[in-house]
C-alpha cells in the first residue's frame, strides 16, 4: 500500500496527499497494489493497515532539517518520527494506528515512511510551497525503489485513463485545481 497522510488545506502539511495524486495520475499497478488518500482519518485506518504487508507512507514531518529536506525512514524506527514533534492532529493518530495493527496481530513486515520537512504550514487554503512541491518527483523515486525490490511494477499511464478514485484524491481537489481557485492576498 502506498498511503498519503496530511491536509492539503493547510500548505506543505498536504505533502503526503499530493504524492499519492500523482502516483495515481501517472501509474497504474496490478491488483495486489493499493493507493490511498488518508488524509487525517487517523485511527479509521487502521483496517487499511492491517491489510498491508508492505507499507509506504508520505507525509509532512519536522524532522529538524532545513525545510524541503526529504527524509526515509524505515521499519521499527517508523512510529518514532509519527509523533516526534506533533505538527498536526493526524500524526498521533496515524502513531496510534500503527500501535493498534499491531495490538491486533497485523502490523506491516515491511514498512516506510517518506517524509518531507515542510517550509509552512500555518497558512489555511495555501498550497506546497516550492522547495516541498520540489521533492514529489524525489519521493516517488524512493518509493518506486523500494518498492520494486518486492517485485512492484509501476505501469506508466496516459493521464486521460479512467481512475478509481475511491481511495484517492478527488480531481476537484487536485494541485492545479487548487491552486487555481485560491484568491491572491489582496483580495483579502
Amino acid at each position: 500500500m502506498l498511503l498519503g497522510i496530511g491536509n492539503v488545506l493547510w500548505a506543505d502539511e498536504g505533502f503526503g496527499v499530493r504524492v499519492i495524486e500523482e502516483i495515481a495520475r501517472r501509474y497504474r499497478f496490478g491488483p495486489s497494489v493499493r493507493l490511498l488518500d488518508g488524509g487525517t482519518q487517523g485511527i479509521y485506518l487502521v483496517d487499511d493497515i492491517r491489510w498491508a504487508e508492505v507499507l509506504v507512507v508520505f507525509d509532512a514531518i519536522d524532522y529538524g532539517l532545513p525545510p524541503g529536506t526529504l527524509k526515509r525512514v524505515e521499519g521499527d524506527e517508523v512510529p518514532k518520527f509519527m509523533g516526534a514533534k506533533k505538527m498536526s492532529l493526524h500524526q498521533t493518530g496515524f502513531q496510534e494506528v500503527l500501535a493498534l495493527a499491531d495490538l491486533l496481530g497485523d502490523y506491516p513486515r515491511h514498512l516506510l515512511l517518506i517524509g518531507v520537512q515542510p517550509v509552512e504550514l500555518d497558512d489555511f487554503g495555501g498550497s506546497l510551497r516550492s522547495e516541498v512541491k520540489a521533492q514529489i518527483e524525489p519521493a516517488i523515486h524512493l518509493a518506486r525503489e523500494y518498492l520494486e525490490a518486492f517485485g512492484v511494477e509501476w505501469e506508466d499511464c496516459e493521464a486521460s485513463e479512467t481512475t478509481d478514485y475511491r481511495d484517492l484524491p478527488h480531481p476537484s481537489l487536485g494541485l492545479e485545481v487548487y491552486e487555481s481557485g485560491r484568491p491572491c492576498i489582496e483580495m483579502g
